[in-house]
């Protein structure tokens, strides 16, 4: 295996961000922090599907522009189908106005590098597998419901290589340099709600400056995008977390951890609830289910509230290890005057891990040997937009040879490649950035 090294660790038991997630950035901070393992939050996801596109998000029941009415608390609709494309710069793409009629119909996910041509000239070079670099502009017309005009809506971007710039008609929404961290910009302010409105996201990516790194990079959008909507009382972004401080034989305590966010008018008493499920027949009474909540909380108008509860179970828990990563659940609500204003759904395992001077990791009270590989986030010829069921039959084979950790390098991956490793029962050193020769 790799030397250990500076990096993100995650140690992860289920197909989400929300899984075992051991956090920190450099080894020392892991050996402090081993109490808390944390799960986070990834919303209105069937971590066990593949969606018809290797994601594991519901896709849209068609790729028209419009978007349905939401009629949950909380929505995530994939963003990927019908969008625009133009190979080149493009003065005036941003504006909603622009003329895009001649550019390529395509959907996300979407590496254009992969294309081609290849050219020994290319300043990608060899690591780049000699394929092309530069900008790339994506288009996305999509109409809104009135409704929505009462809700929070967000768009979501897994990542985007490189150095994108996001419009929302006209609107600059901000620049992201980094090609593999996810990241979402707020819409709402800018977008139209009336009958027939057209509303025009425009993403810029460039990755002109080359030879940017010592592996092949990919461009454009080539992971998953969504369109989020929420009330104004609504969780905070990524700010839900599961850990489990206290695991014994008989029982288990939950730990949930979130922050509240209120952009509405006025103040708002809320009560965060989180319902407890985990592997069938795991309980006396044949079904693993609890729940606890937080009392009354306050959130002042334009504040955020830090909302921090336990809830435990009184039965022996059934833990999750690379042999059995047994999965369990929280569904995490928002409440107020018995409406349920937000909701998110997070997995996670109940487990202990810790690293020892005398036997190095322990997982569960026994010594584990990480057996691990380095991958890369591109899938060969696929380029680095790579399907779900790559992954699959690549780690499935890798654990026949007797893999059980892998280290991604050297960078963030894409989040349904943490989850497939939470689900397999793969350990993961989830490394943070590898500048080489451009900034990222």
């Amino acid at each position: 295996m790799t030397p250990l090294g500076p990096g993100t660790w995650r140690f992860s038991s289920f197909p989400n961000r929300l899984g075992f997630r051991l956090h920190c950035r450099i080894l020392t901070a892991l050996l402090v922090s081993l109490g808390l393992l944390a799960a986070r939050a990834q919303t209105n996801r069937n971590p066990m599907a593949d969606g018809g596109n290797g994601s594991g998000y519901d896709m849209a029941p068609e790729t028209s522009a419009a978007v349905a009415a939401a009629t949950m608390p909380r929505t995530s609709l994939s963003f990927d189908p019908g969008w625009r494309f133009f190979k080149g710069d493009a003065k005036g793409a941003e504006a909603a106005v622009f003329d895009d009629s001649a550019w390529r119909t395509l959907d996300l996910p979407h590496d254009w590098s992969i294309e081609g041509p290849f050219a020994k000239t290319n300043k990608t070079g060899g690591a780049g597998a000699f394929l092309p670099s530069g900008v790339g502009w994506y288009r996305k017309a999509f109409t809104l419901p009135a409704s929505a005009a009462k809700q929070c809506v967000f768009v979501e971007f897994d990542g985007i290589m490189a150095n994108s710039d996001v419009w929302i008609n006209g609107h600059r929404l901000g620049h992201r340099p980094n090609g593999y961290v996810s990241f979402r910009y707020e819409l709402t302010p800018q977008l139209k709600f009336e009958a027939g409105a057209t509303n025009l996201l425009a993403v810029r990516a460039d990755t002109s400056a080359q030879p940017a790194s010592r592996w092949y990079s990919g461009a454009g959008i080539y992971r998953h995008v969504r369109l989020v909507t929420t009330d104004p009382v609504h969780f905070d972004d990524h700010a839900t977390f599961i850990s489990t401080p206290v695991i014994e034989t008989n029982r288990a305590v939950i730990r949930v951890q979130t922050t509240v966010c209120n952009t509405s008018g006025q103040d708002r008493e809320i009560t965060v609830r989180a319902r407890i499920q985990g592997p069938p027949h795991s309980a006396p009474d044949g079904r693993y289910a609890c729940s606890g909540d937080s009392g009354l909380v306050t959130v002042r108008a334009g504040k955020t509230a830090d909302v921090s509860f336990d809830v435990t179970l009184p039965w022996a828990p059934q833990l999750w290890d690379v042999t059995h990563p047994d999965l369990h659940t929280a569904v995490v609500q928002v409440n107020t005057a018995g409406q349920t204003l937000d909701e998110e759904t997070l997995a996670f395992g109940i487990r202990d891990a810790k690293f020892t001077a005398e036997q190095g990791f322990v997982l569960n009270g026994r010594k584990v040997l990480l057996k691990g590989v380095c991958l890369h986030h591109d899938g060969g010829a696929l380029g680095a937009a790579v399907p779900l069921s790559v992954w699959e039959r690549r780690l499935k084979g890798l654990q026949e040879l007797g893999v059980n950790a892998i280290r991604t390098s050297h960078n963030p991956v894409a989040p349904e490649f943490l989850d497939l490793c939470d689900r397999l029962g793969l350990l993961v050193m989830d490394e943070f950035f590898d500048c080489w020769t451009v900034g990222k």
